[in-house]
């Protein structure tokens, strides 16, 4: 859990100051689950550029609380919680001085927003907080007011959590609270996963992931795991101690994630997912009389495949829909042997190109078009799918037929500006398993927008 922050304060000399507004989020890596914001009586004169930087000026404070007044809900909307802020290192030393001076010691561990944007959110002109959120389109209201910069550290910390590739935030969470970790049995852990489509990791003792996984229903999953009886999960029961979750919204994110991550992190429990995911792909080759031919056949490193399919039959049953879709011939798609015409142009649903009928320009444009479709060679697109709440969708970028990464918006133009679309963006290394899952999953998902960028 952590407890996300941003304060104002009166400025002046160096542990002097006070504060004159607070706002907390209480965030459990998903969504806010608690808020608390208040101006606050700081009991001391504001300097006058803190009064024009965020038209907050005294006369405005007489009536509101001093700080003992919200001490007590401080501690309780902080406790258990990682403090997280937009320099850190100002608002927890602000938060300690005012305990201090009520007598009473404040401790919590805390992340700052600053260095993990400059350590996942590389080569970015600048990372103070109205700059970054600029770069990465992410909405501010009442900038320099302490409920829009905490709102706003909410927001891009939700984009450095999904970022983080490696998990390290998560498993330094989990690890720092493993004596509670520890006390949950598998019931607990399965009551506290929702019912959605995301990436769930699953935890030693240790908070290191030793199994990654992805589904539509993460409760249900999970419950799988603890309930079946074979060699793999019963050896996954006795050692996991924690589960953590992503949600992604789009199932395409959650296999992408998934084979990223599983790649990067290597759990033990992972073995054969660190393999490719595919076997058999579909080639084109030109024949002696100029026709386009295509054959499924195992996958071949020598060779340039259209696109990829996860066993031979799964191949054989893409091509038996193409063919009546594009009108093609069963023979110049391997479906039927024959040294004559094909069975189709017997009841005249092939227009003969098996036997030269028709002529190689008009059925290879057909065949140009299944193969246009269905491959992102030099392609510039995005793919648009389910976002992880109503007001998001979740994006795929594709740069000269390139998988460059994921990511999640808001509002339009987040993807329209190229260069805040690169910035959202997480990146993801371009390889067959990635080209295979995004392919086949468009396949599948007629109702997935793409956009040629």
């Amino acid at each position: 859990m952590y407890a996300i922050l941003d304060i104002e304060t009166t400025g002046g000399k160096y542990n002097e100051e006070g504060i004159t507004e607070i706002a907390i989020y209480k965030f459990d890596g998903h969504q806010v689950v608690d808020t608390f914001i208040s101006l606050v009586n700081p009991e001391r004169e504001i300097q006058p550029f803190v009064v024009n930087l965020t038209g907050i000026n005294s006369n405005m404070l007489k009536s509101a609380p001093k700080f003992y007044e919200i001490a007590k809900r401080i501690v309780e909307i902080t406790e258990d919680c990682i403090i997280v802020a937009h320099n850190a290192q100002f608002d927890y030393r602000i938060l300690r001085t005012e305990f201090k001076r009520l007598g009473f010691g404040f401790k919590r561990k805390t992340l700052c927003t600053v260095e993990l944007a400059q350590q996942l959110i590389p080569d970015q002109a600048s990372y103070s907080l109205g700059k970054l959120t600029r770069a990465l389109g992410i909405p501010v209201s009442d900038r320099h007011r302490a409920n829009g910069d905490a709102m706003a550290t909410v927001k891009l910390f939700k984009i450095i959590l999904s970022k983080d590739l490696d998990k390290q935030i998560i498993k330094d969470h989990v690890k720092a609270d493993i004596e509670k970790r520890l006390k949950d049995n598998h019931r607990t852990i399965i009551e506290s996963l929702p019912a959605i489509t995301g990436v769930y990791y699953m935890h030693d003792d240790q908070g290191e992931i030793i199994y990654i996984g992805k589904s539509k229903n993460i409760k249900h999953r999970i419950n799988q795991h603890f309930t079946n009886t074979n060699s793999k999960s019963k050896k996954l029961q006795l050692l996991v101690r924690s589960v953590t979750y992503e949600a992604t919204g789009s199932e395409l994110i959650a296999l992408l994630k998934e084979s990223a991550e599983i790649k990067r992190n290597k759990p033990k429990f992972n073995r054969a997912l660190r393999r490719s995911v595919f076997t058999h792909a579909l080639y084109s080759f030109t024949d002696a009389n100029g026709y386009i031919n295509l054959t499924v056949d195992k996958v071949s490193l020598d060779k340039s495949a259209i696109t990829t399919f996860s066993n031979l039959q799964s191949g054989k049953s893409f091509i038996t829909r193409v063919l009546k879709e594009y009108n093609l011939c069963q023979k110049l798609t391997g479906l039927y042997t024959t040294k004559s015409n094909c069975f189709n142009y017997t009841i005249k649903s092939c227009n003969g190109a098996c036997i030269q009928k028709e002529s190689p320009e008009d059925y290879n444009q057909r065949v140009s078009e299944l193969i246009l479709k269905n491959s992102y060679d030099d392609k510039n697109m995005i793919i648009i799918d389910q976002g992880r709440d109503m007001d998001e969708k979740s994006v795929v970028y594709i740069q000269n037929g390139m998988y460059k990464g994921i990511g999640f918006y808001e509002l339009n133009h987040q993807i329209n500006n190229i260069k805040v679309l690169e910035s959202i963006i997480t990146p993801m290394e371009n390889n067959r398993d990635t080209q295979h899952i995004i392919q086949s999953y468009l396949r599948r998902n007629k109702r997935v927008k793409t956009l040629s960028i």
